[in-house]
Protein backbone atom coordinates (compact mmCIF):
# COMPACT_ATOMS: atom_id res chain seq x y z
CA UNK A 1 0.00 0.00 0.00
CA UNK A 2 0.95 3.12 -0.87
CA UNK A 3 0.88 5.98 2.25
CA UNK A 4 1.34 9.79 2.44
CA UNK A 5 1.68 10.70 6.12
CA UNK A 6 1.41 14.40 7.15
CA UNK A 7 3.27 14.95 10.51
CA UNK A 8 1.81 17.26 12.79
CA UNK A 9 3.38 20.87 13.23
CA UNK A 10 4.14 19.65 16.68
CA UNK A 11 6.48 16.44 15.86
CA UNK A 12 9.38 18.44 15.87
CA UNK A 13 8.65 21.05 18.67
CA UNK A 14 6.18 20.94 21.50
CA UNK A 15 4.19 23.98 22.70
CA UNK A 16 6.16 25.73 24.74
CA UNK A 17 9.91 24.30 23.46
CA UNK A 18 12.97 26.20 22.52
CA UNK A 19 13.50 26.08 18.61
CA UNK A 20 17.09 24.70 19.52
CA UNK A 21 18.15 21.84 17.20
CA UNK A 22 18.80 19.72 19.48
CA UNK A 23 15.64 19.92 21.26
CA UNK A 24 14.24 19.21 17.61
CA UNK A 25 17.04 16.43 16.88
CA UNK A 26 15.77 14.34 19.88
CA UNK A 27 12.07 14.71 19.46
CA UNK A 28 12.69 13.62 15.57
CA UNK A 29 13.21 9.76 17.14
CA UNK A 30 9.69 9.46 18.11
CA UNK A 31 8.54 10.72 14.89
CA UNK A 32 10.73 8.41 12.64
CA UNK A 33 10.31 5.61 15.59
CA UNK A 34 6.71 6.08 15.22
CA UNK A 35 6.34 5.61 11.24
CA UNK A 36 9.27 2.92 10.82
CA UNK A 37 7.24 0.16 11.25
CA UNK A 38 4.42 0.75 8.15
CA UNK A 39 7.88 1.54 6.31
CA UNK A 40 8.43 -2.19 6.55
CA UNK A 41 5.14 -3.61 4.63
CA UNK A 42 4.31 -0.14 2.81
CA UNK A 43 5.72 2.46 0.59
CA UNK A 44 5.88 5.34 2.25
CA UNK A 45 5.84 9.79 1.67
CA UNK A 46 6.63 11.52 4.81
CA UNK A 47 5.38 15.20 4.54
CA UNK A 48 5.88 17.80 7.77
CA UNK A 49 4.74 20.69 9.26
CA UNK A 50 7.38 23.40 9.34
CA UNK A 51 5.78 26.77 11.47
CA UNK A 52 8.03 26.74 13.89
CA UNK A 53 10.63 26.93 11.84
CA UNK A 54 9.32 29.57 9.59
CA UNK A 55 8.37 31.80 12.19
CA UNK A 56 11.88 31.38 13.77
CA UNK A 57 14.05 32.12 10.28
CA UNK A 58 11.03 34.74 9.82
CA UNK A 59 12.22 36.61 12.56
CA UNK A 60 15.83 36.76 11.96
CA UNK A 61 15.39 37.56 8.55
CA UNK A 62 13.81 40.65 9.60
CA UNK A 63 16.00 41.62 12.08
CA UNK A 64 19.16 41.06 9.80
CA UNK A 65 19.98 44.77 9.37
CA UNK A 66 22.84 43.40 6.86
CA UNK A 67 19.36 42.60 3.80
CA UNK A 68 17.55 45.62 2.75
CA UNK A 69 14.75 43.74 2.88
CA UNK A 70 13.77 40.36 4.41
CA UNK A 71 13.47 37.06 2.50
CA UNK A 72 10.48 35.94 1.04
CA UNK A 73 8.19 33.18 2.88
CA UNK A 74 9.16 31.24 -0.52
CA UNK A 75 12.49 30.68 0.05
CA UNK A 76 12.45 30.76 3.62
CA UNK A 77 9.79 27.78 3.48
CA UNK A 78 12.94 25.73 1.21
CA UNK A 79 14.79 27.03 3.72
CA UNK A 80 12.84 24.98 6.11
CA UNK A 81 12.90 21.76 4.24
CA UNK A 82 16.36 21.60 3.79
CA UNK A 83 16.72 21.81 8.12
CA UNK A 84 13.98 19.60 8.68
CA UNK A 85 14.38 17.02 5.93
CA UNK A 86 17.88 16.38 6.74
CA UNK A 87 16.64 15.46 10.59
CA UNK A 88 13.98 13.32 8.63
CA UNK A 89 16.25 11.64 6.50
CA UNK A 90 19.44 11.31 9.04
CA UNK A 91 17.10 9.38 11.77
CA UNK A 92 15.01 7.29 9.02
CA UNK A 93 18.18 6.15 7.62
CA UNK A 94 19.07 5.02 11.00
CA UNK A 95 15.98 2.98 11.88
CA UNK A 96 15.47 1.55 8.96
CA UNK A 97 18.74 -0.12 8.33
CA UNK A 98 19.57 -1.09 4.49
CA UNK A 99 16.27 1.02 3.25
CA UNK A 100 17.19 3.84 0.78
CA UNK A 101 15.57 7.62 2.39
CA UNK A 102 15.34 10.70 -0.06
CA UNK A 103 14.73 14.53 0.63
CA UNK A 104 13.21 16.63 -2.08
CA UNK A 105 12.73 20.25 -1.69
CA UNK A 106 9.60 20.31 -3.77
CA UNK A 107 7.63 23.14 -5.29
CA UNK A 108 3.60 23.40 -5.34
CA UNK A 109 1.59 25.54 -8.08
CA UNK A 110 -0.81 27.76 -7.04
CA UNK A 111 -3.12 29.67 -9.15
CA UNK A 112 -2.16 33.77 -9.19
CA UNK A 113 -5.79 34.41 -8.69
CA UNK A 114 -6.83 32.53 -5.49
CA UNK A 115 -8.62 34.56 -3.72
CA UNK A 116 -6.47 34.08 -0.81
CA UNK A 117 -4.21 36.81 -2.27
CA UNK A 118 -6.35 39.43 -1.61
CA UNK A 119 -7.49 38.15 1.99
CA UNK A 120 -4.06 36.97 3.92
CA UNK A 121 -5.16 35.06 7.09
CA UNK A 122 -2.30 32.67 7.98
CA UNK A 123 0.22 34.22 10.64
CA UNK A 124 3.63 34.26 10.46
CA UNK A 125 6.83 35.45 12.10
CA UNK A 126 7.06 36.83 16.05
CA UNK A 127 5.22 38.60 17.91
CA UNK A 128 5.49 42.38 17.41
CA UNK A 129 4.12 45.32 19.66
CA UNK A 130 2.10 48.11 17.59
CA UNK A 131 4.36 50.59 16.93
CA UNK A 132 6.84 48.13 15.52
CA UNK A 133 4.45 46.56 13.58
CA UNK A 134 2.84 49.83 12.24
CA UNK A 135 6.54 50.59 10.97
CA UNK A 136 6.68 47.18 9.21
CA UNK A 137 3.44 47.72 7.39
CA UNK A 138 4.76 51.18 6.31
CA UNK A 139 8.21 49.97 4.73
CA UNK A 140 6.84 46.05 3.29
CA UNK A 141 3.74 46.50 2.82
CA UNK A 142 2.68 43.72 5.26
CA UNK A 143 -0.59 43.07 6.38
CA UNK A 144 -0.43 42.58 9.90
CA UNK A 145 -3.00 41.11 12.69
CA UNK A 146 -3.49 41.09 16.31
CA UNK A 147 -2.45 37.96 18.06
CA UNK A 148 -3.22 38.01 21.74
CA UNK A 149 -0.19 39.62 23.57
CA UNK A 150 0.87 41.35 19.99
CA UNK A 151 0.98 42.10 16.13
CA UNK A 152 1.47 39.16 14.09
CA UNK A 153 2.07 39.35 10.11
CA UNK A 154 -0.58 37.82 8.14
CA UNK A 155 -0.15 36.12 4.48
CA UNK A 156 -2.18 34.27 2.33
CA UNK A 157 -2.76 30.84 2.26
CA UNK A 158 -3.91 29.87 -1.52
CA UNK A 159 -5.33 26.06 -1.82
CA UNK A 160 -2.72 24.11 -3.40
CA UNK A 161 -2.72 23.10 -6.96
CA UNK A 162 -0.06 20.17 -7.81
CA UNK A 163 3.00 19.20 -6.54
CA UNK A 164 5.68 19.57 -9.19
CA UNK A 165 7.72 17.03 -8.59
CA UNK A 166 5.44 14.75 -7.61
CA UNK A 167 6.42 12.39 -10.81
CA UNK A 168 9.73 12.18 -9.10
CA UNK A 169 8.27 11.27 -5.81
CA UNK A 170 6.52 7.81 -7.59
CA UNK A 171 9.95 7.28 -9.31
CA UNK A 172 11.42 6.81 -5.94
CA UNK A 173 8.85 5.08 -4.76
CA UNK A 174 9.14 3.08 -7.40
CA UNK A 175 12.28 1.98 -6.75
CA UNK A 176 11.60 1.34 -2.65
CA UNK A 177 12.69 4.61 -1.72
CA UNK A 178 10.93 6.33 1.91
CA UNK A 179 10.72 10.08 0.09
CA UNK A 180 10.62 13.06 2.77
CA UNK A 181 8.97 15.68 0.91
CA UNK A 182 6.72 18.43 0.83
CA UNK A 183 7.30 19.84 4.02
CA UNK A 184 4.91 22.69 4.89
CA UNK A 185 2.94 22.66 2.45
CA UNK A 186 5.59 23.20 -0.42
CA UNK A 187 7.32 26.49 -1.78
CA UNK A 188 4.43 27.76 -2.96
CA UNK A 189 4.32 29.32 -7.02
CA UNK A 190 2.85 30.29 -9.99
CA UNK A 191 3.27 29.70 -13.48
CA UNK A 192 3.14 32.20 -16.15
CA UNK A 193 0.10 31.62 -18.01
CA UNK A 194 2.45 32.25 -21.73
CA UNK A 195 5.48 30.65 -20.79
CA UNK A 196 5.20 28.31 -17.89
CA UNK A 197 8.22 30.25 -15.76
CA UNK A 198 7.82 29.64 -12.60
CA UNK A 199 7.72 32.52 -9.54
CA UNK A 200 7.62 31.78 -5.94
CA UNK A 201 4.87 33.98 -4.11
CA UNK A 202 5.20 35.18 -0.82
CA UNK A 203 2.47 33.08 0.45
CA UNK A 204 2.32 29.33 2.44
CA UNK A 205 0.58 26.18 1.63
CA UNK A 206 -1.41 24.94 4.27
CA UNK A 207 0.95 21.96 5.39
CA UNK A 208 -1.89 19.53 5.21
CA UNK A 209 -4.05 20.63 2.31
CA UNK A 210 0.01 19.96 0.67
CA UNK A 211 -0.31 16.44 1.99
CA UNK A 212 -3.38 15.56 0.35
CA UNK A 213 -2.49 17.06 -2.68
CA UNK A 214 0.49 15.15 -2.73
CA UNK A 215 -1.00 11.91 -2.13
CA UNK A 216 -3.48 12.57 -5.02
CA UNK A 217 -1.16 13.23 -7.12
CA UNK A 218 1.11 10.41 -6.65
CA UNK A 219 -1.95 7.35 -6.30
CA UNK A 220 -1.41 7.30 -2.62
CA UNK A 221 -4.10 4.39 -1.30
CA UNK A 222 -3.81 6.02 1.77
CA UNK A 223 -3.56 9.27 3.48
CA UNK A 224 -2.30 9.25 7.21
CA UNK A 225 -2.71 13.02 9.49
CA UNK A 226 -1.22 12.54 12.65
CA UNK A 227 -1.69 15.23 15.27
CA UNK A 228 -1.32 15.36 19.10
CA UNK A 229 -5.09 13.81 19.50
CA UNK A 230 -5.66 10.10 19.24
CA UNK A 231 -8.60 10.67 17.02
CA UNK A 232 -11.15 13.57 16.02
CA UNK A 233 -13.43 14.81 18.83
CA UNK A 234 -17.07 16.17 18.41
CA UNK A 235 -17.66 19.12 20.98
CA UNK A 236 -13.99 18.63 21.83
CA UNK A 237 -13.13 20.36 25.29
CA UNK A 238 -16.86 20.51 26.61
CA UNK A 239 -18.68 17.67 28.86
CA UNK A 240 -20.09 16.35 26.25
CA UNK A 241 -16.80 15.76 24.12
CA UNK A 242 -16.78 12.09 22.55
CA UNK A 243 -14.58 10.56 20.15
CA UNK A 244 -15.03 10.23 16.60
CA UNK A 245 -14.24 7.03 15.30
CA UNK A 246 -16.02 6.69 11.85
CA UNK A 247 -16.88 9.33 9.30
CA UNK A 248 -17.78 10.83 5.74
CA UNK A 249 -16.46 14.03 4.02
CA UNK A 250 -19.87 15.14 4.16
CA UNK A 251 -19.97 14.73 7.95
CA UNK A 252 -16.50 16.02 8.74
CA UNK A 253 -17.63 19.17 6.71
CA UNK A 254 -20.94 19.25 8.85
CA UNK A 255 -19.05 19.57 11.89
CA UNK A 256 -17.60 22.95 10.96
CA UNK A 257 -13.88 21.66 13.09
CA UNK A 258 -12.09 25.10 13.96
CA UNK A 259 -9.55 26.57 11.65
CA UNK A 260 -6.61 26.54 13.75
CA UNK A 261 -6.42 23.36 15.06
CA UNK A 262 -8.78 20.27 13.44
CA UNK A 263 -10.14 21.97 10.33
CA UNK A 264 -7.37 21.99 8.02
CA UNK A 265 -6.62 18.28 8.95
CA UNK A 266 -10.23 17.18 8.73
CA UNK A 267 -10.60 19.37 5.24
CA UNK A 268 -7.45 17.47 3.67
CA UNK A 269 -9.37 14.30 4.88
CA UNK A 270 -12.57 15.16 3.22
CA UNK A 271 -10.44 15.80 -0.02
CA UNK A 272 -8.61 13.30 -0.66
CA UNK A 273 -11.12 10.75 0.18
CA UNK A 274 -13.66 13.15 -2.44
CA UNK A 275 -11.29 12.68 -5.32
CA UNK A 276 -10.02 9.12 -4.90
CA UNK A 277 -12.34 7.33 -3.30
CA UNK A 278 -9.83 5.92 -1.60
CA UNK A 279 -9.02 6.08 3.02
CA UNK A 280 -7.60 8.62 5.33
CA UNK A 281 -7.31 8.49 9.03
CA UNK A 282 -6.76 10.74 11.84
CA UNK A 283 -4.81 10.59 14.72
CA UNK A 284 -1.68 10.10 17.49
CA UNK A 285 2.01 10.09 16.09
CA UNK A 286 2.62 7.32 18.32
CA UNK A 287 -0.06 5.05 17.12
CA UNK A 288 0.40 5.25 13.19
CA UNK A 289 0.99 1.48 13.26
CA UNK A 290 -2.43 0.85 14.87
CA UNK A 291 -4.29 3.43 12.86
CA UNK A 292 -3.39 2.21 9.72
CA UNK A 293 -4.63 -1.09 10.44
CA UNK A 294 -7.91 -0.14 12.49
CA UNK A 295 -7.31 -0.01 15.82
CA UNK A 296 -6.82 3.81 16.27
CA UNK A 297 -7.89 7.13 15.03
CA UNK A 298 -10.55 8.51 12.77
CA UNK A 299 -11.36 6.70 9.91
CA UNK A 300 -12.40 9.02 6.70
CA UNK A 301 -13.94 6.83 4.42
CA UNK A 302 -16.13 7.97 0.92
CA UNK A 303 -19.33 8.84 1.42
CA UNK A 304 -22.00 5.66 0.48
CA UNK A 305 -23.33 5.87 -3.33
CA UNK A 306 -27.41 5.61 -3.62
CA UNK A 307 -28.19 4.35 -6.84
Amino acid sequence: MRIVVALGGNALLHRGERPDADVQRTNIVRVATAIAALAHDHELVVTYGNAPQLDLLAAQSTADAALTAPYPLDLLGAQTQGMIGTLLMRTLHDVLPGRRVVTLVTHTRVRVDDPAFEHPTELVGPLYPEKPARFLVAKYGWHMAEDRHGWRRVVPAPSPERILEADTVRVLLETGAVVVCAGGGGVPVVADWATGALRGVDAVVDKDLGAARLAEDVKADFLLVLTNVPNIYADYGTLDQRPVLDVTPTELRGAHYPEESMGPKAEAAARFVENTGRLAAIGALDAAYEIVHGRSGTLVRPDLLIA
